[in-house]
């Protein structure tokens, strides 16, 4: 059943065109909450409970029972898309998807077209998509790994040579995680495997080959998301720039970052790593917690991440590392003299 003459394009003319205009992903709220296109809002057509049992007349009655019980859920929701579609849009052109490309997205654009915007669909839907950000992965791309001990400042860093006009991804911000048994204070939720891998597959698919691309040194996992495969073993390989900082910057560096933080979740922390902090460790480090001395607690954890990061760097090929010595924790002029190493490398 086609129910409109709205245009199909292919993934990258879609994802284009949204750069200007609005996505609307016309699939149920917990298909949308669980992964979507990055930029998108959702115009479902359906509720949960709605597609649920279209899927059962369809499954065990018929199809054209499924498309009457469509019809009666469309019918009364028809003003109201057409009034959230006029006000996510200053134009008159938008883009809508379902799941594959299918009865959803057309019967939106139909209506959407009716009224009198101009509407794009996307050619196999939300699934193309997957396959376009999965597949960006396997695009060779010129790496420089930040690296350095906990508390070095990678991630201010990292934001300052990108102020500087270098190509950069913060891992840890798409994931929404800093990485260490800490990593979650202070952030929002995590994103679901499939939205880490969708934003940073489009943010990947925007680096030119022509420059390098700055990431961060990360563990595979970055609390619950996982970098994908491919892009880690990139980053594995990759010429990395250790940064040399003193303990007692990292310690002031780490003080600023968590000063605020929930005492009660840095104390969840800590006990999270008790098993390789060692137990004399751990009761002395939340004893320095609960009387507020945080430059001392962090030195005693630090005596962990230090010693783990340092085995995860000897498994680098010894001449893809290079060493460069800081002594300030000024994100804006380390940003700056790294840069500048960098070059001679």
């Amino acid at each position: 059943m086609v129910m409109n003459s709205a245009p199909s394009l292919p993934i990258e003319a879609f994802l284009e065109l949204s750069k200007t205009q609005p996505i609307f992903d016309v699939r149920t709220p917990s298909e949308f909450a669980h992964a979507h296109i990055p930029h998108a809002r959702n115009l479902a057509l359906f509720s949960d409970e709605e597609r649920a049992i279209i899927g059962t007349a369809y499954k065990q009655e018929s199809r054209e029972k499924a498309i009457m019980h469509g019809f009666e859920f469309f019918g009364p929701k028809m003003k109201s898309i057409v009034e959230q579609a006029l006000a996510n849009t200053t134009g008159t052109d938008v883009l809508v998807h379902c799941w594959r490309g299918g009865m959803r997205s057309s019967a939106v654009a139909w209506l959407l077209n009716f009224y009198g915007l101009k509407t794009h669909l996307l050619e196999g839907g939300y699934k193309a998509f997957r396959r376009y950000a999965l597949n960006s992965f396997e695009i060779p791309k010129p790496l420089i790994i930040l690296g350095g001990k906990t508390g070095s400042g990678k991630t201010h860093i990292l934001h300052e040579i990108h102020k500087l006009g270098a190509q950069t991804i913060d891992l840890e911000g798409i994931a929404s995680h800093k990485g260490s048994a800490f990593g979650a204070l202070g952030m929002p939720a995590q994103p679901s495997q499939e939205q880490f891998e969708n934003i940073l597959g489009v943010a990947y698919r925007e680096i030119t080959p022509e420059r390098p691309l700055w990431l961060e040194d990360e563990s595979r996992k970055i609390g619950m998301a996982m970098i994908p495969e491919q892009l880690f073993k990139s980053m594995r390989s990759a010429k990395t720039i250790f940064i040399d900082m003193p303990l007692g910057l990292r310690v002031e560096g780490l003080v600023k970052d968590y000063g605020t933080a929930d005492r009660e979740g840095l104390r969840a922390s800590i006990l999270k790593i008790k098993d390789q902090l060692g137990g004399d460790r751990t009761q002395k480090a939340i004893a320095e917690l609960e009387a507020e001395r945080l430059a001392e607690c962090f030195e005693i954890l630090l005596s962990y991440y230090d010693k783990t990061y340092l085995h995860g760097i000897k498994k680098r090929e010894p001449n893809t590392v290079f060493r460069i010595e800081v002594s300030t924790m000024n994100a804006a002029e380390n940003a700056r003299n790294i840069v500048e190493f960098a070059s001679t490398i």
